[in-house]
């Protein structure tokens, strides 16, 4: 689906990679969302609603606000539902399922942080790498949710199942 906007912003256009992978993209950033990894914290929506809106269709309005918004929120995402890419980094104009750039800026190490929760998940506040167990890698940047109780339907990443099973830690 393509559409354009008025008053000379970017360009935008929104398309399906697969039914669990939709990318919304201007002439500067593609989001990238996975609806299946979705935990539903809010916090996309509630920091920037002019951007994340569920209550329109299609829910993610990539005209809403500066690039520099539209990173930093995503950034905020727990569950890495939400992800994007420079489109000037991007290696080709192909639809992609891989998130070619997160960030190129190191951390300091004074900076790297890790919480557990009451009674919920590990949030990893930092650039991390996670390896699965059966080799994949996936690069996280801004704050990812990782499952303590052994519920999730999605490991390692936390879904809010910890609620079914009772945990408490």
């Amino acid at each position: 689906m393509a559409g354009s906007t008025i008053n000379k912003k970017p360009q935008t256009k929104n398309f399906i990679i697969s039914k669990e992978t939709l990318k919304y993209t201007n002439d500067e950033v593609t989001v990238v969302w996975k609806p299946k990894v979705c935990i539903h914290s809010t916090i996309c929506w509630k920091g920037l609603i002019e951007v994340f809106n569920p209550k329109e269709r299609p829910w993610v309005k990539i005209d809403g606000a500066t690039t520099e918004k539209i990173i930093e929120q995503v950034r905020q995402c727990p569950s890495g539902a939400l992800s994007y890419y420079l489109n000037a980094e991007a290696i080709t104009d192909e639809p992609s399922d891989k998130v070619v750039a997160e960030s190129t800026q190191m951390m300091k190490a004074d900076s790297y942080r890790m919480e557990v929760t009451p009674n919920g998940p590990y949030l990893i506040k930092t650039q991390c790498l996670i390896v699965h167990s059966d080799g994949r890698e996936e690069r996280k940047t801004g704050t990812v949710a990782l499952c303590r109780c052994g519920a999730s339907g999605n490991k390692p990443y936390f879904d809010g199942s910890h609620g079914n099973v009772g945990f408490e830690g």
